[in-house]
């Protein structure tokens, strides 16, 4: 189905026209046909790949961990509580609603892919900031685009009607500064690190969308 798109000349950030976007009871069915399993090797590898690049290396100490947009099955925090000893809650939009940050600060926060279904993810990184411990670090999953037109057009990420924003490191180092991170590590494909930006000073502008 065809759709309009929005492109920050600054940032890279890329996102699809409001009247474009699906309604949430579509949305939910897409993620309903979604059959994932901690049961499953390779979604299981899938993760542990992600765990090996951009958690595990910048971690420190502590365990407690937040997987913000789990989904219908929180694989990855069952992964983490298995096999790594973390103490995970989840939250999720629609498969786990109630709010159970509140209030906490986390040594881990990880979003594997749910950026790329935000409608304002800088009011997310907003959030993220101020559930982070000073030592925590936010580990975030989302395929990059390549700022190639012809590519986007046919990219199987764009596909997907659920899929309304689109970033590269280019947009995360940017939505890090304006929200008080600080990006430490990117694998330059869909893997990118972050901490508190512990010298950053909260500006007016801070809380304009990328």
């Amino acid at each position: 189905m065809r759709a309009d798109y929005h492109v920050c000349e600054q940032c890279d950030f890329i996102f699809k026209e409001a009247a474009d976007i699906i309604n949430s009871d579509e949305e939910l069915r897409i993620y309903n046909c979604h059959q994932n399993s901690i049961h499953d090797p390779r979604y299981v590898a899938y993760f542990e790949r992600f765990l090996k690049d951009a958690v595990f290396p910048h971690m420190n100490y502590g365990r407690n961990g937040l997987d913000f947009g789990s989904g219908p099955s929180p694989v990855l925090a069952q992964l983490l509580e298995r096999d790594h000893g973390y103490n995970m809650d989840v939250y999720d939009l629609f498969y786990a609603p109630e709010k159970v940050y509140v209030g906490k600060r986390y040594d881990l926060i990880t979003s594997t892919e749910v950026v790329e279904h935000m409608r304002d993810p800088m009011e997310y990184f907003q959030l993220f900031r101020t559930l982070l411990k000073p030592d925590g670090i936010l580990a975030v999953m989302t395929l990059f685009h390549r700022n190639d037109t012809n590519h986007f057009l046919n990219w199987h990420y764009v596909r997907d009607r659920s899929h309304i924003s689109f970033y590269t490191p280019k947009t995360m180092q940017y939505m890090a500064e304006k929200t008080g991170l600080k990006m430490i590590h990117t694998n330059l494909e869909r893997y990118t690190t972050f901490m508190l930006d512990e010298t950053w000073q909260k500006k007016p502008e801070s809380n304009q969308k990328p």
